[in-house]
């Protein structure tokens, strides 16, 4: 294999994925890429050259990509193979793919990572189901560049006319996806006309080669620059004066001297180095493989996420996403499964399956399990809160796989559409990663006070805030609020209450206490919440609320420089006191099974990180919580 002299330690990479139907001629082009660049070694040279038999005497290329012999005997190719070969201009790393129905988990194995695909159509044949399937899962995966190479243009005489027909064929396909940008390029990777050199034998294609194609495509678009997401693998420690947390850069940049924020704890510090092998750098991007150290000392270990303090992931607990399956048993929805997500592992279990697609119609199909190379989209419930962005905006941070916790076996391949909030079940055409989830309703405009809140502040002679209580059943959450409330209605302040069992008698009255129940509900009564402080009131909420992103979420409803005016209150009581307390029974009939999804029993109560007060029933009374809960009020300038 000739070599290219100067060293491609530091160049570009671009990683690529091919993909056809049967036949197309995958395996060839490949063959043709690395043997038109001279990345052949002399002894696979030789074996081609043996196994070639041909008449007319052409290479059998595609030997160098077809490496078992029973894969040869059958004329397919089974598997994903990864091959990587260099140019002056790049490096490359080629996924290439099956291109039978039943291997579509391989394809998208091997495009998981792409930032390009080569997708193959037969010129004898045009766009085939098999093409519509891999244009789909191209969508799917956000592949934001596609060269759909129009190849064995020598069996149609180099006929301008049949690309031309195959082109408009693929474009009014290509209508339905979500793909930045598609070039066409007219091939014989037989021989070799248009892959690295052009072709006299088609001179009315003034495009640019295949190759070049792949030369010059830019990929810092594929590559989110803005969102610094640092999943970290391990803590180093080799000195007592050093201690770093070792990781690669998933997005963004960061350098010293920024604030950051530790997920899950929400300490924040700021970012003392960046270390490698080769000593400190200045800056830190996508792929680097770097250690940071902070100027504090922090709890962080493997599965924690640091990211800039102004620009955080979404943290929850339920996933809407994309799921394709790959195992041969199907899915349950009533086992668990792990859930890899960048260096994060919790138990999960598919909590509801919204459809599946019929990638050949791309019709939503109604669906009780996924079988072998399903696709479709499903909601996720984790034990654990991950750190996660949309995959349309971040594919580092926006994919994840399941993981049969029996035999260790990847199951499944997931992309994360955002926050799961209950989504419509299935029906009419699908239109693949084209639209983003509404966060209100269609046709309708916020519609802003007629008098603004500083005004009736100016009136009522207060500021507006919320108080929000948060604790297991039993603590004194509602008696605490209602003590505070009496307070504040003495002191002429304008309030209101909102309590968990009432407004479950109304405004959630449809809800039940499933986790996406318990958030549905939270978040309605969180934007009650918001307008009443646009009234200029003081809102106390009573609420078990027992997950951290949820009451987050409610506190950044509030505009932003006003969200010290929330105050997270954790009336904090040993469990044992609260069912001693429970007049109700309602703990005895949990744990005699009569209640499922009960806080403290048969549900996970997440305590507040970083609250606002503290009360601890178990040990001062109600009048001295109230006491506390006022006096932070006064100090934030509330009241």
């Amino acid at each position: 294999m000739e070599t290219q002299g100067a060293s491609t330690q530091d160049m570009d990479v671009l990683r690529f994925t091919t993909a056809g139907s049967v036949d197309d001629g995958k395996s060839t082009l490949i063959g043709r890429l690395m043997y038109d660049t001279q990345e052949i070694f002399e002894e696979k040279m030789e074996e081609i050259e043996r196994n070639t038999q041909r008449d007319d005497e052409e290479l059998e290329l595609a030997l160098l990509t077809d490496g078992l012999r029973a894969e040869r005997e059958q004329g397919i190719t089974i598997d994903v193979a990864y091959r990587y070969f260099s140019t002056p201009e790049r490096k490359f790393i080629i996924a290439d793919t099956p291109g039978h129905e039943q291997y579509t988990r391989n394809m998208v194995t091997g495009a998981s990572t792409a930032e390009l695909a080569v997708e193959l159509i037969d010129a004898r044949n045009g766009v085939l189901e098999q093409t519509r399937r891999h244009g789909f899962i191209t969508s799917l995966l956000q592949i934001p560049h596609v060269i759909v190479a129009v190849n064995k243009m020598d069996l149609v005489g180099y006929s301008e006319a049949r690309f031309r027909e195959i082109v408009a064929e693929y474009e009014d396909f290509a209508d339905n996806l979500d793909v930045q940008d598609i070039t066409f390029v007219p091939i014989s990777a037989l021989k070799g006309d248009n892959v690295v050199h052009h072709s006299g034998n088609m001179p009315w294609y003034e495009g640019s080669t295949l190759l070049h194609r792949l030369e010059s495509v830019r990929t810092e678009s594929t590559r989110n620059q803005v969102d610094f997401r640092f999943p970290v693998q391990t803590t180093i420690r080799p000195h007592q004066d050093f201690r770093g947390f070792a990781g690669q850069v998933a997005s963004g940049k960061v350098r010293p001297g920024e604030e950051i924020t530790v997920l899950p704890s929400g300490y924040t510090s700021e970012v003392d180095t960046i270390t490698t092998l080769d000593g400190d750098l200045d800056e830190a991007g996508p792929g680097d493989s770097v250690v940071l150290s902070l100027e504090d000392e922090l709890d962080v270990s493997r599965g924690s996420m640091i990211v800039r303090s102004r620009n955080k992931p979404d943290v929850t607990r339920q996933l809407d996403a994309d799921l394709c399956w790959m195992n041969q048993e199907a899915m349950r929805q009533d086992r668990p499964y792990v859930l890899q997500h960048t260096t994060r592992r919790t138990q999960a279990y598919v909590s509801k399956i919204v459809y599946r697609t019929n990638v050949e119609t791309f019709h939503r199909e109604e669906a009780s399990t996924f079988e072998l190379n399903d696709i479709g989209r499903v909601e996720i419930e984790t034990a654990d809160p991950l750190f996660v962005d949309p995959y349309k905006l971040n594919r580092a941070t926006g994919s994840f796989i399941l993981i049969d916790p029996d035999t260790n076996d990847t199951v499944a391949a997931g992309m994360i559409r955002g926050v799961a909030t209950g989504v419509t079940p299935f029906g009419q055409q699908a239109e693949p990663q084209a639209e983003d989830e509404a966060e209100s309703s269609p046709n309708v405009t916020w519609e802003g006070l007629s008098v603004p809140r500083e005004e009736r502040e100016k009136q009522n002679g207060h500021k507006a805030g919320v108080v929000w209580l948060t604790g297991l059943s039993g603590a004194g959450k509602s008696t605490i609020a209602k003590a505070v409330e009496e307070r504040l209605f003495d002191a002429d302040v304008q309030t209101m209450m909102l309590d968990g069992d009432n407004v479950r008698h109304g405004l959630s009255g449809d809800l039940g206490f499933t986790p996406a129940d318990r958030t549905e509900n939270i978040r309605r009564v969180s934007e009650v919440a918001r307008l009443f402080f646009e009234q200029g009131n003081v809102t106390l909420c009573s609420f078990v609320s027992p997950y951290q992103e949820d009451r987050d979420r409610a506190r950044e409803l509030l505009p932003e420089d006003v969200r010290d005016r929330f105050l997270e209150v954790h009336v904090d009581c040993p469990l044992e006191v609260c069912k001693e307390r429970d007049t109700k029974g309602l703990y005895e009939k949990a744990e005699a099974g009569e209640i499922t999804n009960f806080t403290g029993v048969s549900a996970p109560y997440e305590a507040p990180e970083d609250p606002d007060v503290v009360v601890n029933t178990d040990e001062m009374g109600v009048e001295a919580c109230a006491d506390q809960i006022v006096e932070a009020l006064e100090a934030r300038g509330i009241v």
